[in-house]
């Protein structure tokens, strides 16, 4: 009877350590699955905003161009699409075209708004005191498209959004995006019944009424999410969103500016 050779158990051993290691590579590069890359998703978000909310300024551009990036490669690691994330070729010109009918359509009411006695109080806001042209300019052209608008949209209406829709379809993807974009302002909106008067009117300045604040301001965004799920579910594309998310901040801040 022939002994065993002990090189071959060595090798086989070594086989085996390989395989075992292959395999471990090969699920790491393989697509994960629909939940795991919405948990990861979200625990990136939940980083982001205690991130973002702690800096300012170049950092938060940056954190922001990262972590848009970042999202997008969670999304094809679950074997998502340029598609379903809202940036599919097919649909770009159309998404265009509805987002620059959006922007006209905010500034024709932020107009109107501002002209009004009525509603030009709306437009008041201490944030702006001492800000000049040129940090508007910024805010406008460089803060709101790329730390707010972009950031924002690829996460909620873009990867959230396809990945959940391709799970459990449109109301699924619409409620747990919408929902999770309201939570992603709690922290911006710590501030918000001091930081615009006509907010202090109706709130008061107590912690209570800071309170009541940001949970009107996590309803409030949350029922705009649901409206920006819709304009990305109507028109195939995220530059629809993208162009009402960026008019209602920007210009905003262009009529804030010039009400002071």
């Amino acid at each position: 009877m022939p002994f065993p050779d002990p090189d071959d158990a060595e090798r086989h051993e070594v086989r085996g350590r390989r395989t075992l290691g292959d395999t471990l590579w090969s699920r790491c590069r393989g697509p994960i699955g629909t939940w795991p890359a919405v948990g990861l998703t979200v625990a990136v978000l939940i980083a982001t905003n205690l991130v973002m909310h702690r800096w300012s300024g170049l950092a938060n551009l940056v954190t922001a161009v990262v972590v848009s990036a970042l999202l997008l490669g969670v999304l094809r690691w679950a074997g998502g699409t340029w598609e379903d994330a809202g940036l599919g070729s097919g649909t770009l010109a159309r998404g265009a075209r509805w987002a620059l009918a959006l922007i006209g359509l905010v500034a024709v009411v932020y107009l109107v708004g501002a002209l009004l006695p009525a509603t030009r109080t709306l437009f008041e806001d201490r944030r702006y005191d001492g800000m000049d042209a040129s940090e508007l300019m910024t805010r406008v052209f460089v803060q709101v498209p790329v730390g707010t608008v972009l950031v924002e949209e690829i996460a909620f209406r873009g990867v959230l959004y396809g990945l959940v829709c391709r799970a459990r379809g449109v109301v699924w993807a619409t409620t747990v995006s919408s929902v999770l974009f309201g939570l992603w302002h709690v922290l911006p909106s710590l501030h918000l019944s001091t930081a615009k008067p006509a907010l202090t009117t109706v709130f008061g300045d107590s912690a209570f009424s800071a309170a009541l604040a940001v949970v009107g301001a996590v309803l409030f965004t949350a029922s705009a999410g649901v409206l920006f799920c819709e304009l990305r579910r109507r028109s195939g594309s995220l530059l629809a969103p993208m162009g009402l998310h960026w008019a209602v901040n920007a210009l905003g801040y262009v009529a804030g500016f010039l009400l002071r």
